[in-house]
């Protein structure tokens, strides 16, 4: 009976700690919640949690329910389920056999690098498997390029560190065979190849917005140059083209950001157009499709797909909307089907 009624107790408390977190996140989706010191992170409800029931709960359904609560505030989830226990109609958590098929892998490696900075994240991922590399950039600046040789895999890489601002995105320039990234402010072209410790390379600014993605326009016309797609915080999308001549004839005399030459943005005819009404989440050529593919939150002009001459002129652009807009995009040459996530 006592182990009842402390159970009942328990249980009361970890629900007004779900009410609280509802709460919390209803407000925060209406802009009316301040974050303070009573604000509900995934440790205080892991700690108080665990507090409550001990061992009996598992640290995955920890996770998951708080999960379900972030993502769906409106769907709140049975309180058996921190306890993983599921309704037979539930599909929310896999089987045990479903789990471990997705876990099983013929070969994995895991690559670290030893200047990497605690509480740094990666911000751009680009396999480039032509010249069998892959390109990451972290929000902090460090780009590292892996090359796989045989059966090793070598990397080298650089802390872009001169600029206060953090990196956004990164992708590889196919043709000048330059890294590009973007932080808040510039835009950074890396030359690997460089054999120089500090990096080489050109920095274009200022940008008067703040840049959120890049992607190349990938063209085989021209070996000599190379087209970029931006997307800031203010809805609009960039087209910057660079060509070789760029790096000899827009060289700032305001001097070098260490290694790196600056050139300055004025002197690039970079053509932009506000195609949404909130921030750029993500920018893509698709070379099968010849459009270019753009998305953000915006709920009006979610999604647009279009030539990217409608970057150049005021024409209207096909466009979809979506309910809270559109984070990610990607399309299926095979199937001939893009694919969105909101």
């Amino acid at each position: 009976a006592l182990e009842s009624i402390d159970f009942k107790n328990a249980l009361e408390q970890f629900q007004n700690l779900v009410e609280k977190m509802i709460t919390q996140k209803s407000k925060e989706s209406s802009g009316l919640y301040p974050k303070d010191d009573d604000e509900i992170d995934y440790e205080k409800f892991y700690k108080t949690t665990r507090t409550l029931f001990g061992s009996a709960v598992k640290d995955q359904y920890i996770q998951a329910f708080f999960r379900k609560i972030i993502s769906h505030p409106h769907e709140r989830p049975e309180w058996l389920e921190i306890f993983g226990c599921f309704s037979r109609e539930s599909v929310d958590m896999p089987s045990p056999s479903k789990e471990s098929m997705v876990l099983l892998v013929s070969e994995k490696q895991q690559i670290t690098h030893s200047v990497v900075k605690r509480k740094d994240v990666i911000k751009g991922i680009v396999k480039v498997p032509l010249l069998h590399l892959t390109v990451t950039a972290s929000q902090k600046g460090l780009i590292t390029v892996f090359r796989k040789k045989r059966k090793s895999i070598f990397s080298y890489s650089f802390y872009f560190h001169q600029d206060t601002a953090w990196i956004t995105g990164c992708d590889f320039l196919p043709n000048l065979k330059y890294i590009v990234a973007v932080t808040e402010s510039t835009v950074i072209l890396w030359d690997y190849k460089s054999k120089e410790r500090e990096g080489n390379g050109f920095v274009i600014k200022p940008m008067k917005n703040c840049l959120l993605c890049v992607s190349t326009v990938t063209m085989a016309d021209d070996l000599a140059r190379d087209t970029i797609l931006m997307g800031d915080d203010k809805g609009y999308v960039y087209l910057l083209t660079i060509t070789s001549d760029d790096f000899i004839m827009k060289q700032s005399k305001t001097g070098k950001v260490s290694q790196f030459k600056v050139m300055d943005a004025e002197s690039f005819d970079m053509p932009k157009r506000k195609l949404h009404d909130d921030w750029v989440g993500k920018v893509k050529y698709f070379p099968a499709l010849k459009r270019f593919g753009s998305c953000s939150t915006d709920s009006i002009n979610s999604f647009v797909l279009d030539d990217i001459k409608r970057l150049e002129d005021h024409l209207p652009v096909k466009e979809f909307s979506v309910p809270k807009g559109v984070n990610a995009f990607t399309y299926c040459g095979k199937a001939k089907v893009i694919v969105t996530g909101g």
